[in-house]
């Protein structure tokens, strides 16, 4: 890991670069450059005067190389005789707007909090978006947060791009995809967590990688009415899925009864009640429920009998990010209960976050559950990581485990949405994720500066 240090500007009109006391680069020649993002700069530079352990910059080479100026503290590394001062990363995303207080609507507190880490790792991050890139001088006009209030400074284009467009709708944007490619190919910036998966892309992927096909219930586009019969003779139950859905909308569960020979199906309604229809044949349910829906959109998985908690099913949502060494880490672990009647767990839906510890009050329990979940989050990663395009440094699994002790994946999602971090007992792990979101961004402007030609896309 990068060490960081203090950071202090001081007045001069020449380029000056203060090095801190306890600084010792491989070689012991002085940098002759300063870079910041994509701007660089001619330096004269010396060890700190008062032997003092921390960074000076004079205000003519911050002005040069447009440091914004309330960045406090900054990690330094070299190649060949320049100095890299911290990491910048551009947080890309759209939907911003005209207020100061919240300059990207809803999502600005998330924001806010993802870069409040900045100091801790030596980082300055920033958020922006397609409007704020100065393509003629190589600017970015990015807001910034350094915990007080929403500001706008002027930076160079970043080291690295962390995606965090929330929608699908605007990452099918061609806009989006030209400004990704420039970036990449005439500036070789790695773009990290692009792309939100596809369901079946996904599952098609994994279920001939040996590591990890034991974790798959059987997935499929729907094809047939009577290829849900099969599925439901062998399962009991099916889901049918949007293949591009969030946050638990549009899933409904089908249950077959043998002994009455009756077909359930529980969904929520467009006025958000949850229901449950009973047909007597599946040709009726499947025309009654999906009348006028193309059902190419949807696809159909197996059911599972998943551990419970009064008679409500449980299912887990893991966060796994990568760190500052490109190596996976299970960042956290919560248990979603069912709301009553309903078809998901989703917390829209009356389903409620739980630690592991209140659902597993013994305390072999839950070690063995949160051993297992690990163990096939991670396995997971790795398997994704190495069949999906892109660089992946985050994952949200939706998992199950069932009567047997066996995990299932449900879902991957490559922009995990953070509803579990509201629960008291998991707001430190919220911030170990926001921290490691922007530690791989490091390792990959490391990896960029050291393997470019490997970097290119």
């Amino acid at each position: 890991m990068l060490k960081t240090y203090k950071l202090e500007q001081f007045r001069a009109n020449e380029q000056i670069l203060y090095l801190p006391s306890g600084w010792n680069p491989e070689k012991n020649e002085l940098p002759k450059t300063a870079i910041l993002g994509t701007n660089r700069q001619s330096i004269a530079c010396k060890r700190h005067p008062n032997g003092r352990n921390v960074i000076g910059i004079s205000t003519a080479l911050a002005r040069s190389l447009n440091l914004p100026k309330k960045v406090t503290a900054l990690s330094l590394f070299m190649k060949e005789d320049s100095i890299y001062l911290g990491v910048l990363i551009g947080v890309f995303t759209a939907g911003f707007t005209n207020f100061k207080l919240s300059p990207v609507g809803e999502r600005s507190y998330f924001f806010r909090k993802l870069l409040s880490v900045q100091s801790s790792l030596g980082v300055i991050p920033f958020v922006f978006g397609e409007k704020h890139i100065d393509w003629e001088n190589g600017l970015v006009t990015g807001y910034f947060h350094f915990g007080e209030a929403w500001e706008v400074e002027t930076v160079p284009f970043p080291n690295v791009i962390y995606d965090r467009l929330p929608n699908r709708r605007s990452e099918k944007r061609k806009t989006y995809k030209e400004i990704k490619e420039r970036l990449q190919r005439e500036y070789g910036i790695p773009w990290y967590n692009p792309g939100f998966f596809n369901k079946l892309d996904l599952f098609e992927r994994l279920e001939s990688v040996d590591s990890v096909s034991q974790y798959l219930p059987e997935t499929h586009a729907f094809q047939s009415f009577e290829e849900i019969e099969r599925m439901l003779s062998l399962y009991h139950s099916v889901y049918i899925k949007p293949r591009n859905g969030s946050l638990g909308n549009g899933i409904h569960k089908l249950t077959y009864d043998r002994q009455a020979q009756d077909y359930y199906c529980r969904f929520r309604d467009p006025g958000g009640k949850n229901r449950l229809v009973r047909f007597s044949s599946l040709e009726r349910l499947m025309n009654s429920i999906f009348k006028n829906r193309s059902l190419d959109s949807f696809l159909v998985q197996q059911g599972i009998s998943l551990l419970s908690e009064d008679s409500r099913p449980i299912d887990f949502r893991v966060h796994t990010n990568k760190d500052e060494e490109g190596s996976w880490h299970v960042s956290a672990i919560a248990g979603k209960v069912s709301g009553i009647g309903s078809v998901t767990s989703h917390a829209n839906n009356g389903g409620v976050v739980k630690s592991l510890k209140e659902l597993f009050p013994n305390t072999s329990s839950k070690a063995e559950v949160e051993q297992s979940l690990k163990d096939a989050a991670l396995k997971l990663s790795h398997a994704i990581e190495q069949n999906m395009e892109g660089y992946i440094g985050e994952i949200g699994f939706d998992l199950g485990i069932d009567e047997d002790g066996r995990v299932w994946m449900f879902e991957a999602n490559s922009k995990p949405g953070r509803a579990i971090f509201s629960h008291p007992h998991l707001r430190s792990f919220d911030k170990l994720t926001r921290k490691l979101a922007l530690s791989f961004g490091v390792f990959l402007s490391q990896q960029a500066l050291q393997h470019p030609e490997e970097m290119m896309p």
